[in-house]
């Protein structure tokens, strides 16, 4: 079985270990991709593991993440309110709070 053979995606969806993805070749924002996103009744991705992470890595596109900083929090959350596990991702701020790279 291939990882795509347990689920079944969209057209124009890649799926891979039961989840399905999409990658859009239009330029949008942030809150474009995501009211998108809400719009298919999905949401900008939340990385869970390496694995996950080693399968986006191997895409030839930039995308955007389900993850923004919180004043509130102080700190890097997921879209569902989770924290940004440091383990998984290295962040580096650009500028305080406001931009950063993985």
């Amino acid at each position: 079985l291939s990882d795509s053979d347990c689920c079944s995606c969209h057209e124009k969806w890649v799926g891979y270990r039961c989840n399905c993805y999409f990658i859009s070749s239009e330029e949008k924002t942030w809150n474009e991709s995501r009211h998108f996103c809400a719009s298919q009744k999905s949401s900008l991705l939340q990385l869970q593991n390496r694995d996950e992470q080693d399968f986006m890595s191997s895409s030839q596109h930039f995308y955007w993440i389900g993850l923004s900083y919180s004043e509130e929090h102080t700190a890097w959350l997921w879209e569902n309110g989770s924290a940004l596990s440091q383990d998984l991702l290295s962040i580096i701020e650009i500028q305080k709070g406001k931009c950063a790279i993985y």
